[in-house]
């Protein structure tokens, strides 16, 4: 198992102030771990001790623009698949039953697609199974931090990060495609009401939108199935 996924799914998850107080040993688990490339380390750290050193309000207000406001940024990466969420119900709970047949339980309220609980669940895999389980979405990483950049987001080297540690390589076709959908304005917010008035999270085999005889979401059967692989059970 490797923590570093552990100080990623942090990294990406709401500002706290444990978050801030925890900086130092964030760092040291990166340095002592040696699993993120030297090149990409020094962004890493920053972007850590940015979090650390500003006040919480302006981390958190950050945070909100980005991730919450600004769909084609969200964190939920079967949204970036399906878009509307009621085609992500049955995929969502698929990906539920990986996790507690790995150990993992979550709670009735959380979306099992919202990427820092994925890179949590992974930090309790070995690194191999963690880095081919990582590739799955990495057109959706890929696409991220190239949003990131194109921003200039200090958020843009976790992409990096978990693009170098997924073992395999994008679909450049793919990449291409999700680059292709219309960057939002986290500040329209009569969109962003109507997005979320929209959008109503289904699970379950009633859930609406593509979903095959079988009950399952054919847009990620196949991410799905090569994720059934891993037979780890994480050690209480």
């Amino acid at each position: 198992m490797a923590h570093t996924f552990k100080v990623l799914s942090i990294l990406l998850d709401y500002p706290t102030r444990e978050v801030q107080d925890a900086a130092p040993d964030l760092r040291r688990i990166i340095e002592d771990e040696g699993l993120v490339p030297s090149r990409l380390r020094p962004g890493l750290f920053k972007l850590i001790d940015d979090l650390a050193a500003r006040d919480l309000f302006d981390v958190q207000e950050r945070y909100v623009l980005l991730f919450d406001r600004t769909r084609s940024l969200s964190l939920y990466f079967f949204e970036h698949i399906h878009g509307e969420s009621r085609d992500r119900g049955q995929a969502m709970v698929d990906l539920m039953a990986l996790y507690e047949q790995n150990g993992l339980s979550i709670g009735a309220k959380e979306l099992p697609d919202f990427l820092p609980m994925f890179l949590e669940f992974l930090s309790t895999m070995p690194i191999d199974q963690a880095g081919a389980l990582l590739a799955e979405p990495m057109h959706i990483l890929e696409a991220l931090a190239e949003r990131h950049r194109k921003r200039k987001s200090a958020y843009a080297v976790v992409f990096r990060v978990l693009v170098d540690l997924a073992a395999g390589k994008a679909d450049p076709d793919a990449v291409a495609a999700l680059l292709e959908d219309p960057e939002d304005d986290p500040n329209d917010l009569e969109e962003l009401d109507r997005i979320w008035e929209d959008e109503v999270v289904t699970f379950g085999p009633e859930a609406g939108g593509m979903i095959s005889p079988d009950g399952s979401c054919p847009a990620t059967r196949e991410i799905l199935n090569r994720m059934d692989a891993p037979t780890h059970t994480p050690k209480s």
